[in-house]
Order: C-alpha cells, then sequence, then structure tokens
C-alpha cells in the first residue's frame, strides 16, 4: 500500500482553514495542521484550531510562537478598534485595519520550513478572494508568487526536485460554496470560530467584518449558522 503524501495545512480554527483541511483529507493526504500563537485579539481561535486538529485527527498538530505585537499596525495585534458593523461594499473599499501587515507571507514561511524538514508535498492555506476582506495575501497572485519563491528557496526543490506545492483550493468560492463543500464532507463548523474581537468566553461578536461574512454565508448556503454569538 502506498504511503500517503503529507500536507502541511495553515489552521486558524476557522471556516475556510477548516473546509480545506476536510478537502485535504478527502484528498488522501496524512494532515499536519499548523497554528499561530501570534498575540492576536482572538487569540481564542487556537482554542478551536486544537478542538479542529481533534476532529480530523491529524498526525500532529503544531502551534508556533511569533510576536507580532511587536510590529503592531493591525486592529488585531495593536491598540486599534476592530470595525463593526459594516456593509459589504464598505470591506471591500479599502484594505482594512483587521489586515495583519505580511502574515501570511510569515505564516507560509514557517508552513515552508516544516514541510521540508516533514517531506510534505503540499502546503494548504484556505485563502479566499471572493467573500473576503480585502487583503492583498489573500489573492491568486500571491500564492502563486509564493510558490515560485518555495522552490527557488529550498534544498528539497532545489538539490532533490522534490517541489512544493502551495494549495489554495478556496480561492475562487464564495464562503457560502465553502460552507456547502464542507457540510458534504461532515465538517462541525460548531467546533470553529471566526470572530475578531470575541468576549472572555470565546462568543462572537456578531458585528465585525469576519463575523458578518459568516453570517452571510450560511444564509446562503441555506445551512443553520451553529455560531454562538454575544
Amino acid at each position: 500500500m502506498k504511503t500517503p503524501e503529507k500536507a502541511v495545512v495553515l489552521s486558524s480554527g476557522g471556516i475556510d482553514s477548516t473546509t480545506a483541511l476536510a478537502l485535504s483529507k478527502n484528498e488522501g493526504f496524512s494532515l499536519y495542521s499548523l497554528s499561530f500563537d501570534y498575540g492576536q485579539r482572538h487569540v481564542y481561535e487556537l482554542a478551536a484550531a486544537r478542538r479542529v486538529a481533534e476532529f480530523f485527527h491529524v498526525e500532529h498538530h503544531l502551534v508556533v510562537h511569533v510576536d507580532m505585537t511587536a510590529i503592531g499596525g493591525s486592529a488585531l495585534t495593536g491598540d486599534i478598534q476592530v470595525p463593526k458593523g459594516r456593509a459589504a461594499d464598505e470591506m471591500l473599499a479599502d484594505i482594512p485595519v483587521t489586515y495583519v501587515p505580511a502574515r501570511n507571507t510569515i505564516f507560509l514561511s514557517y508552513a515552508l520550513a516544516w514541510a521540508e524538514v516533514l517531506g510534505a508535498t503540499r502546503i494548504v492555506i484556505g485563502v479566499n478572494a471572493v467573500d473576503y476582506s480585502g487583503y492583498p495575501d489573500c489573492r491568486p497572485e500571491f500564492i502563486a508568487a509564493f510558490q515560485t519563491m518555495a522552490n527557488l528557496a529550498t534544498r528539497s526543490a532545489v538539490q532533490e526536485g522534490v517541489g512544493i506545492s502551495i494549495h489554495a483550493p478556496l480561492i475562487h468560492m464564495t464562503k457560502a460554496q465553502i460552507i456547502q463543500a464542507g457540510t458534504a464532507l461532515g465538517v462541525d463548523y460548531g467546533i470553529t470560530h471566526s470572530c475578531y474581537d470575541p468576549s472572555p468566553e470565546g462568543l462572537a461578536c456578531g458585528r465585525c467584518d469576519s463575523c458578518l461574512l459568516r453570517r452571510k454565508g450560511f444564509q446562503e448556503a441555506g445551512i443553520d449558522d451553529p455560531t454562538r454569538y454575544q
């Protein structure tokens, strides 16, 4: 029996990364989930990421500590108010203050290092360029550029001829389509977390951009929203 290929999957404990895990498992990959404690306001997401790792019985769930509060520049890592109650057109008008400078570049770099050590052939990231909050590092151009860089920068690619693909299976899907795809694969979205500004108990605020996009996704998917709101 052929040994399954390994995939490192970035996991925030949210809808998108959890669905990306489900799709990777369905493809037969051996799963290694990677999360980050980066000083984020919504650190509760790490509890969700652990639940998701247990749900999928991943081979290993790694949490890396990166202090991005030292850099700041974001409502998620600094003393900047999280926007609430914005309409969809407002979310897409500009790059919002919840954008964390170079976050996906940093996270993918750690994933690349771990993938090379594990001998993984794929890195999976649940970025989405349709129902997203205008982040520049969620675009197809960014993913393609990072893959090019990855295969110029690693020993496995340069010396051994074993490339690593950066896989973004949700990039052209709406939030509703993502939820429908995950539901079809048996994902329990009640264990996930999306809110940028939750209560200390992890209850979602229901008004930040992430909460609004999540709620809209469930409504359009025709699926009950299992989120626990304040």
